[in-house]
């Protein structure tokens, strides 16, 4: 059986905490007041119940009659008094049974060997203690019922600061440089969550900063081999026919297409690239350039649109997909518009794990089976291409069969409208 789990928040913790430190504290108040105050009425009990007997005793000798319903020699008498009276002492004794108001007696010894004896029951004095006991019980609810309302206010605005913190946090994961955690967080109180979002920034600013050091090392990188490849390239072209000129050739064009590819994505990481927008029949554009780049794939137009967006980009995003599908995947290729959505299909092995967790990334081609050559350019240009038209680029798997996987299935959806000049992206509108 699968285990459950529950998740609180955080003000219902401290509510908690405090509720249960705060009942703890009124239960233990409470024993301690009932049974203090039991043991002050027991004893005066005593005090008075030795008052009558000596009172009993007095007028009984001068006057041989019983006052306060005393007794001579009363068979219920407890043994205990018995014993003392026969040691010729005065005595008190106590019969509690733990509830409501106890029996106490007091016996005296007196002429010819008897045993004068008084006792009762303060049931008026005990009624006290029962009323003592329900305000105490009222007290202790009230005390757990404010520890539960300061838990909820205290708890509530450090869950919502810590909550303010995350989502803060998410948008500085998404790219957003211009959020700090802790302006986010605010509030007059300073407490470890601004030490939280202190450090937060303080990461998230090293990390901006070393990757910016690191594109702009690798933009460098590619410049400066721009132009010792091109030169390559062209005294390549100078060399005599032959198998050996043939291999110098495409592996100088290989090294010259890399170099592009990384000068691309430095562009894509800065947020510098804009999209130049054109209006064009979806439909009839993908045909087009999907016959150009891959002729053998199937093109199925199930509902044409008419788009905003970048051609240039666009073409680039479905040429990387199909190029993507051609190295890694297996035909039959397939690639349908159906609205603003293009999917792009392949019948491999699928996407490799980590490349649908985590998404693509360059330099890294992921399972042996699928991306063992390569150098995870292609997808990670596609999709920062998609970032600047504003439109969102997914990665699955199709459903597999009996007879194994069912290939890997990219689909790009285009946005409802076109993104602004000032580089913000539109909502776009996902079917489920």
């Amino acid at each position: 059986m699968a285990r459950l789990a529950f998740r609180t928040g955080l003000r219902w913790k401290v509510s908690l905490a405090i509720a249960c430190v705060g009942a703890l504290i009124a239960t233990s108040l409470s024993l301690v007041v009932h049974n203090a105050a039991r043991a002050s009425m027991l004893d005066n009990s005593r005090d008075v119940m030795d008052d009558r007997v000596q009172a009993a005793q007095r007028f009984y000798e001068s006057t041989r009659r019983l006052l306060f319903q005393a007794k001579i020699d009363d068979p219920d008498l407890p043994e205990q008094l018995k014993e003392e009276a026969a040691r010729g002492l005065r005595a008190t004794y106590l019969q509690d049974n733990g509830s409501g108001a106890p029996e106490v007696w007091a016996s005296v010894p007196v002429s010819n060997g008897r045993v004068l004896s008084v006792h009762g029951q303060f049931q008026d004095r005990f009624a006290v203690l029962d009323e003592l006991d329900r305000v105490l019980v009222v007290g202790s609810l009230a005390v757990v019922l404010g520890g539960v309302a300061l838990g909820v206010l205290i708890g509530d605005q450090l869950s919502r600061r810590l909550r303010k913190a995350a989502a803060a946090a998410r948008k500085v994961a998404e790219g957003d440089g211009d959020i700090r955690v802790r302006d986010q967080i605010g509030g007059r109180v300073r407490d470890e969550t601004d030490e939280l979002a202190g450090a937060i920034d303080s990461m998230a600013d090293a990390l901006r900063q070393r990757l910016e050091a690191e594109r702009r090392v690798t933009a460098d990188i590619a410049h400066e081999l721009r132009t010792p490849v091109t030169g390559l390239l062209t005294a390549a072209e100078l060399l005599p026919p032959g198998r050996p000129t043939e291999l110098v050739r495409d592996r100088a064009q290989a090294m010259r297409t890399l170099v592009e590819d990384v000068l691309e994505v430095a562009r894509l990481d800065g947020f510098a690239e804009r999209a130049e927008l054109e209006d064009i029949a979806l439909g009839e554009f993908v045909a087009r350039r999907v016959r150009m780049v891959a002729p053998e794939a199937r093109i199925s137009v199930v509902r044409d649109a008419y788009v905003t967006t970048d051609p240039r980009r666009l073409e680039r995003i479905i040429g990387n997909l199909l190029a993507n599908a051609a190295k890694h995947g297996k035909p039959p290729f397939e690639v349908t518009v159906e609205g603003r959505m293009i999917r792009v299909r392949d019948h491999g092995t699928g996407f490799p794990e980590e490349l649908l967790k985590e998404g693509p990334s360059r330099f890294r081609t992921g399972a042996s089976d699928r991306a063992g050559k390569g150098h995870g350019l292609g997808l990670t240009i596609a999709q920062g291409q998609a970032r600047v038209l504003g439109a969102r680029l997914t990665f699955r798997n199709a459903e597999p069969t009996a007879e194994g996987a069912e290939g890997a299935v990219a689909v790009l959806w285009l946005p409802d409208s076109a993104p602004t000049n000032t580089g913000s992206f539109p909502i776009i509108h996902v079917p489920d």
